[in-house]
């Protein structure tokens, strides 16, 4: 799927800004620059003269070649005499055309129909911006470079599992994850309890998903669910929430289990789920429940279906934002 019809959207209007500020630019510099020097409009009037001279004596026939010379001798003297005239007060003969932000494509996004650079990076900032407007933590500092190994214990736990060994085995696949992510890529489960990463490398994949021109989207899943059951009982429903949340190459559902439990709810989460499990779409579910409380909250074929085809991870330790300010006060 890619980034969605609304990030393109997005992406054209404000390409179609930029061409519209560097024409009002370009006009008010002309106007500027002729209120100064009247002599350039009529060079420019002149150098019109000898493009539409040209191209009558090629329509003629006969003797175009000499014609043409002649054409192009004269239009180099006028450009040279324009160039000095403009260079006297400062200007230059680019001073009298658009700026546009990317030279390459003239701030249209594509070159000979293929995508320009400036475009794949409008596109990738528009989806950050989506990103971190629906986000509790900043994309920039959740990234894996941010994701410290240091706050984990490095002995074992009640259960004899080491924590610190246990997360850099996670923060390891999810790496490897988001580099080669791909349509076919797996579902993963995130348990554990709040405040051990799980968002954190949760957005991390999706800054890189995102890197790589994959349409994400990351939500509560309080949040998202409140924009299908308002998008559900609309009477103007296009159906356009859920399609996007069913089609989006990689969905976050943070949260789970923290959302208002109720008939609605619980059908909205099976639906979506295993909508995205039918068309083989990755998700990424974040949630503080074990699987024993999932199943109660949930029906069983839901949870058997994610327990099957999702690769599942416990996140385990202390809960870091609380190490983080007992820090902060030393």
């Amino acid at each position: 799927m890619g980034y969605s019809k609304e990030i393109y959207d997005k992406a054209n209007s404000e390409l179609s800004r930029r061409r519209h500020r560097a024409f009002i630019d370009a006009e008010n510099r002309r106007a500027r620059i002729y209120e100064e020097l009247p002599s350039v409009r009529e060079l420019e009037q002149k150098l019109t003269h000898t493009g539409v001279a040209a191209a009558r004596a090629v329509f003629a026939g006969g003797d175009t070649k000499t014609e043409l010379m002649k054409l192009r001798d004269e239009n180099l003297k006028i450009q040279q005499e324009m160039r000095t005239l403009l260079q006297s007060r400062g200007y230059t003969p680019e001073d009298l055309e658009e700026r546009y932000l990317c030279a390459a494509c003239r701030d249209k996004g594509y070159i000979d129909g293929r995508m320009c650079t400036c475009m794949k990076k409008l596109l990738r900032d528009i989806a950050y911006s989506e990103l971190n407007e629906r986000s509790p933590l900043s994309l920039d500092n959740s990234r894996f470079e941010t994701f410290s190994l240091d706050w984990y214990q490095n002995t074992p736990d009640p259960n004899g599992n080491i924590p610190r060994r246990r997360m850099e085995k996670i923060l390891s696949f999810c790496k490897n994850y988001a580099e080669n992510f791909s349509r076919s890529s797996k579902s993963i489960l995130m348990m554990g309890n709040t405040g051990l990463g799980k968002t954190h490398l949760s957005l991390a994949i999706a800054g890189r998903v995102t890197d790589l021109g994959f349409g994400v989207i990351y939500g509560s899943a309080p949040d998202l669910l409140a924009a299908i059951e308002k998008e559900t009982f609309s009477r103007d429903s296009d159906g356009a929430v859920l399609d996007r949340l069913e089609q989006c190459d990689l969905l976050i559902l943070d949260d789970l289990g923290t959302e208002y439990s109720k008939a609605f709810t619980r059908s909205a989460v099976y639906n979506l789920l295993n909508a995205r499990l039918a068309r083989d779409k990755a998700t990424i579910i974040n949630t503080n429940l074990s699987i024993p409380e999932l199943q109660r909250e949930y029906s069983d074929r839901l949870i058997s279906r994610v327990i099957g085809e999702h690769i599942h991870f416990t996140f385990i330790g202390d809960d870091i934002r609380i190490a983080k300010k007992r820090a902060d006060f030393r």
